[in-house]
């Protein structure tokens, strides 16, 4: 994959951080996060088998998790790892898993390139950290042919059908394209005629993915504006998807491939920063952080012997290490880095000496030219530092775990400045029984948001979010607006056992936050039809139903005899629920029945009733 300012440094750069310089009790902002490729997925975190491992879904099943599964020691590994140790920096990552081969054919890379880890399984891991997956399909098809599907509105739908079935089958929080192909591989003489097929693309994708609350993220290579000489990578149409997109992460490295340079210059990258700010909102763009280096070789004198290395050729291309091997590489090539402060890159040149014997037995020496460029912890700190500069949505890493700790730390240290407010948020419930609300009733949904000084969060969205039994995501089934309290409310009704949360996103100024959890129990209903009077003698025949539908459940009819509830009658309930019951008194009086219902789940009783025999 290819990942190719006037210098906000805040006082991060100056000094270290004074103790006031945050408040200690705020979380960090969440800025980061970046691509999990297939063949590195161990770099961020350790496969754990469950216990038992979690069978196979049918079909057409999403993947569902269990906490119970996982042992504490196995929790206790899990949370040391990269992914769960630097979860409070992140919402999000991109598991770089998947490749689009026909409009049918969503490749899975995953599973090639990591046959002992069961995706489910690992999929579980990830999502027990919290953070949302939305995971990456890169074109893996020839030139011009996925603009070629493209260009036919059917196979455009077939295309989408594909992704959200994916996205689907294992409750991911959306997708990310990378479709590089337009850019690299198809010629720019053909994004004309691409482009507009593009965009209808994407909207059609968005209308299917946002339907289902499903996130749209498109990763990209730089553009510009398209007034200025240097318009960049126009094919993916920027202003054109601005609405449709959830994400934009810009693929601001690779600037210097063939020969050598720096891997994404910064003022280069805050034009790309500033063109994308200017037609969607900051919150959606991204900026790309390389967690790599190159090394070119700028030429070489004499000849090499053959016990050289191979491909030791000037221009030859690049070979490339990550930023966590930098400072050992800087320390084996005996050199010593220099911060090229224009470009906000380190960057070293070295030579090597190769003695020894041609193919034909002659001594030989052979000298070599190389140079360096990386990015290190200052060079993502004055980048972590565009994010706050134009309030950006975060950066995106290629890939997650090759940066070295003083690059994490310095991210941390800009994520913990500019932290936002922490929202407290509270979720309480009214309702008639406390073991439950019985079917068709109605309660309360009550929040409450405020600072941490108490003080009300007024006018901001919040999302009523609901997960039926059974179901392993949240569902926003409705949303409100803060009042000038801080408080929200709102009556619900529900049709079998639910549990509610309230959320808030984050916006620059407030952290997201996530209310506590209220489960309610749905208690069954009996609605009955029975006679206030009979003749003595003749039969008293009850006639009712149980809410929800429920077929093949036990009923009984109750009386009160001799200080206590006796069973006088039963009967089953139909496909629809329903029911009939009848005794017959020949005593004149009054008589007091019930009826009880026993379903798996519970038993239920009707209030007693009085019928009068005359």
């Amino acid at each position: 994959m290819r990942r190719s300012s006037v210098l906000a440094l805040i006082v991060l750069m100056i000094c270290p951080l004074a103790p006031n310089a945050f408040a200690a009790d705020n979380q960090p902002r969440k800025i980061v996060s970046g691509w999990i490729p297939y063949y590195s997925v161990k770099t961020v975190m350790p496969f754990i088998k469950k216990i038992p491992t979690l069978p196979t879904p049918a079909a057409g099943a999403p993947v569902t998790c269990e906490d119970s599964e996982y042992t504490p020691e196995d929790l206790a590994t899990l949370n040391s790892s990269y992914l769960f140790a630097n979860k409070d920096l992140m919402k999000e990552v991109m598991p770089f898993w998947y490749t689009l081969k026909t409009p049918t054919l969503i490749r899975d890379d995953y599973t090639t390139g990591n046959p002992s880890w069961p995706i489910k399984d690992t999929i579980c891991l990830m999502q027990k950290s919290g953070l949302k997956l939305i995971p990456t399909i890169t074109d893996g098809s020839d030139k011009l042919v996925l603009s070629g599907y493209l260009a036919k509105a059917e196979v455009r739908t077939t295309i989408v059908k594909s992704i959200v079935d994916l996205v689907n089958k294992y409750s991911f929080d959306g997708i990310d394209l990378d479709f590089e192909g337009f850019a690299f591989v198809d010629g720019n003489t053909t994004w004309a005629k691409t482009a507009p097929n593009w965009v209808l693309f994407v909207k059609e994708l968005s209308t299917a993915l946002h339907a289902q609350q499903k996130l749209l993220s498109i990763s990209a290579p730089y553009s510009f504006d398209p007034t200025e000489k240097q318009k960049g990578y126009t094919v993916y149409s920027w202003a054109a998807i601005a609405s449709s997109i959830d994400r934009l992460r810009i693929m601001t490295y690779d600037y210097s491939v063939a020969k050598p340079g720096p891997i994404g210059p910064i003022a280069w990258t805050e034009k790309t920063l500033k063109y994308a700010v200017s037609i969607m909102p900051a919150s959606k763009v991204f900026i790309g952080l390389p967690g790599y280096g190159r090394d070119w070789i700028t030429s070489v004198s004499g000849t090499c012997p053959v016990s050289a290395p191979p491909g030791l050729i000037g221009g030859a291309k690049a070979s490339t290490f990550k930023m966590n091997y930098a400072a050992a590489k800087a320390a084996i090539d005996n050199a010593t880095p220099v911060f090229d402060e224009k470009n906000s890159e380190a960057t070293y040149s070295y030579t090597q000496t190769f003695n020894g014997l041609t193919a034909k037995g002659a001594a030989t020496t052979c000298t070599v030219n190389r140079t360096v460029w990386y990015q290190n912890d200052r060079s993502y700190l004055e980048r972590m530092n565009l994010v706050a500069k134009y309030r950006l949505g975060g950066s995106a890493l290629w890939t997650l775990g090759m940066e070295d700790a003083a690059a994490t730390t310095a991210m941390r240290n800009v994520a913990l400045a500019i932290a936002p407010d922490t929202v407290i948020n509270s979720l309480t419930l009214d309702q008639s029984d406390n073991k439950g609300m019985y079917y068709g009733g109605v309660f309360t949904l009550r929040g409450v948001l405020t600072l941490k000084d108490k003080s009300p969060v007024v006018g901001i969205p919040v999302s009523v979010e609901i997960k039926r039994e059974n179901e392993n995501s949240w569902t926003t089934i409705t949303e409100l607006i803060s009042g000038v309290d801080g408080m929200v409310s709102v009556p619900v009704t529900i049709a079998g056992t639910s549990s509610f949360r309230l959320s808030t996103e984050a916006t620059w100024e407030r952290a997201e936050s996530r209310s506590n959890e209220q489960k309610v129990v749905l208690l069954s209903r009996i609605i009955l039809d029975r006679p206030s009077t009979v003749k003595h003698g003749q039969e008293i025949l009850v006639k009712g139903g149980i809410l929800p539908i429920a077929g093949g459940q036990a009923v009984t009819i109750q009386k009160f005899m001799a200080g206590k509830w006796q069973n006088v009658g039963s009967a089953t309930t139909g496909t629809a629920g329903d029911f009939s019951l009848s005794i017959i008194e020949n005593s004149k009086g009054v008589v007091k029945l019930r009826v009880q219902v026993t379903t798996k789940n519970e038993q239920v009783l009707t209030p007693e009733f009085a019928v009068v025999v005359r």
